[in-house]
């Protein structure tokens, strides 16, 4: 058992070294769309996974090193587009290579599973800091292997969201670890690189409302009226809070819309955690809220966007409603704002939206929302290099964006994570799992699931 609150220090035996691709790639610069472009992506997208048997650390680094010839502008570098607008970025396609840091750890995998009940800041240990003056000088690709005393692997990785959305992220790791046992010749969906399918027209025309963004600049937030919701949360000191729901809870989370209302697993666990999120946050009950939560475009544009696309071909779908209509004990209304706001997600308000982004005063409207990302349906919990599926998945670190995260331990259980204000932990854990007690004294418990034919995403 792991005693100490914090991770051991990494151990570095040989600098970090710099991956490039294993034959000549594509010296161009490449587009970004709009998607790509907007300031509430320019992040890094950090995974975390553990796995029982480690990798040679040599085949991790030729396995990549063959796989940066099909992803190229991952070997690249962000830089600003000074030639038009030195607001919006481009990806200069140098071949300068991803950045990988080998390390060891005094620590076995059965400690660190045990540590990873909850995460924790100290799991910044294990992705090296790179030393550079700003975002746009950190390589877009930064790997570290931790290899643990037991023969266990850590590979944390971070991937520039500029470049891909979470679709794009798996289907890179995917193809890594396909590489690391097979040919490099037979990966599956070779991305397509060009982003010009989702260029805004001209001139642009946003015919659609688009209230998940607003035009208000920093220098205006403090005379924006209303309470601001995220410079609250990131005044505060937060706490990462995980909770797991599984297919019996998620099932009687539905049974509260049913018959009238038939709804997929996310919608009702969105709509649920919007809720448990108001209400533990003690807003006035007046003031309008927001759920931002993403919605993969790919199906809707099918026509337009080729398989393999790689760069961000998601939009943000977003539900509105004044607290007073969310905190009410049934989830039927929530759910009907949740499904309301992605059906507006069509071919033409994702060309409208793309349009709107070509004002570059636009930004993610984050004062009032709850932000959910889904990476429960993206396979991530799937990588095998050759020694086996992870017996840990999750992000690096935990912040105020909710993520629905697969469970390794039980298919179709979804965990959901956000970090909340360290005076409300408690209230968000209450409401999101007072039902609990409800179905182990009810007849909840009574139900198969497997024979019930829900919708789910």
């Amino acid at each position: 058992m792991l005693k100490s609150p914090q991770l051991p220090d990494c151990i570095y035996e040989n600098q970090p070294i710099f991956i490039c691709p294993k034959s000549p790639t594509p010296k161009h610069t490449l587009y970004l769309s709009n998607l790509d472009d907007q300031k509430f992506l320019r992040f890094s997208i950090k995974y975390l996974y553990v796995f029982r048997k480690s990798v040679s650390t040599e085949t991790l680094k030729d396995s990549l090193s063959e796989v940066l010839v099909g992803y190229y502008p991952l070997a690249g570098r962000l830089r600003r587009c000074v030639e038009n607008d030195d607001r919006k970025l481009e990806i200069d396609c140098n071949g300068q290579g991803a950045f990988f840091a080998e390390a060891k750890m005094d620590l076995s995998v059965e400690e660190f599973l045990e540590f990873a009940i909850k995460p924790n800041r100290s799991f910044r240990k294990l992705l090296y800091r790179v030393e550079a003056p700003g975002f746009l000088d950190i390589p877009p690709l930064v790997i570290q292997v931790t290899n643990l005393r037991c023969g266990g692997m850590i590979l944390c990785t971070a991937i520039n969201h500029c470049f891909c959305d979470g679709i794009g992220t798996s289907q890179l790791l995917h193809a890594w670890a396909h590489t690391c046992q097979s040919s490099p010749t037979n990966v599956p969906t070779p991305p397509f690189h060009s982003r010009h399918v989702l260029k805004p027209r001209s001139p642009p025309q946003v015919t659609f409302s688009h209230p998940g963004f607003t035009n208000i600049s920093p220098n205006d937030l403090n005379s924006q009226t209303g309470p601001n919701i995220h410079n609250y949360l990131q005044s505060q000191p937060l706490v990462p809070v995980s909770i797991t729901f599984s297919p019996s809870q998620i099932l009687h989370l539905k049974r509260q819309c049913m018959p009238s209302l038939k709804c997929t697993t996310f919608e009702v666990l969105a709509s649920h955690t919007w809720r448990c999120w108001v209400k533990s946050l003690g807003l006035p009950l007046s003031i309008p809220v927001k759920l931002l939560f993403s919605v993969n475009i790919r199906p809707k544009l099918s026509s337009e966007i080729p398989q393999g696309y790689y760069g961000n071909a998601f939009v943000l779908a977003c539900a509105e409603a004044q607290v007073k209509e969310l905190i009410v004990p049934n989830l039927h209304d929530g759910v009907k704002l949740v499904q309301h706001a992605k059906s507006l997600i069509t071919n033409d308000y994702v060309q409208s939206m793309v349009d709107l982004l070509e004002d570059k005063t636009m930004r993610t409207d984050l004062s009032t929302s709850l932000v959910i990302s889904q990476w429960s349906k993206l396979g991530l919990e799937d990588l095998d290099f050759g020694q086996g599926k992870p017996l840990h998945m999750g992000p690096l670190t935990s912040d105020i964006y909710c993520l629905f995260l697969p469970d390794i331990g039980e298919f179709d259980a979804i965990k959901v994570l956000v970090s909340m204000p360290e005076s409300v932990v408690g209230k968000f854990e209450f409401y999101m799992t007072e039902f609990f007690d409800v179905m182990e004294n009810g007849d909840a418990k009574n139900h198969r699931v497997d024979n019930l034919k829900m919708v789910s995403v």
